[in-house]
């Protein structure tokens, strides 16, 4: 095993967070035709600060996939949800040095898995909605009505202001444009009254 990188190789004969989550809040698997490799990453994510407690991994790989899903998972620990899927593609990199040309899709395979288990955890927080009005931010379970409400109650005007007043696009930051749309109908709203 010589020929793996030094950190490389030490990821792979001693990798952290093996395993399944528990609980799984998110589950997201990514495989590759190239070589035949699958990585599963499940993640434990709280739903009140979006702070994944905990991620874990199984991998039928190279050592390569073994040491970028063992990277990965400690990096994340401890970030928003958010945060983890939008870490630069280079954080792995980083983290244990550049692959060779035919094993950077290594590192990719273990992005698309995270991408994937956030997918899947929005997915789970919106089938558990149970409001009557729509669920604008699914990481948080805030609906539209809350967020027009704070907007108006607090006369906000930024997307920042709106997380900071009931949390709305603080998680992974995917209901952020529509969180800009209502804080934009608002102002329309103001100005036709200021006006009339």
């Amino acid at each position: 095993m010589k020929f793996y990188p030094e950190k490389i190789r030490e990821h792979f004969l001693r990798p952290y967070n093996i395993g399944r989550a528990v609980p799984a809040d998110g589950q997201g698997t990514a495989g590759s035709i190239i070589c035949g490799a699958v990585v599963q990453l499940t993640l434990t994510i709280d739903s009140d600060s979006q702070i994944i407690t905990a991620a874990k991994f199984k991998a039928a790989g190279c050592g390569y996939l073994i040491a970028a899903a063992s990277a990965l998972t400690e990096l994340i620990q401890g970030l928003r949800l958010g945060e983890a899927v939008g870490l630069p593609a280079e954080t792995i990199e980083r983290a244990l040095g550049e692959a060779p040309t035919d094993k950077a899709h290594c590192y990719k395979l273990c992005r698309d898995a995270l991408e994937a288990a956030a997918v899947d955890y929005r997915s789970r927080r919106l089938e558990e909605w149970t409001g009557d009005d729509a669920l604008i931010c699914t990481c948080f379970g805030v609906s539209e009505s809350t967020i027009e409400a704070v907007i108006a109650g607090q006369s906000l005007e930024t997307v920042e202001d709106v997380g900071r007043a009931c949390n709305a696009g603080r998680g992974c930051g995917s209901c952020q444009p529509l969180i800009q749309e209502l804080l934009d109908t608002r102002a329309i709203d103001r100005e036709f009254h200021s006006n009339s």
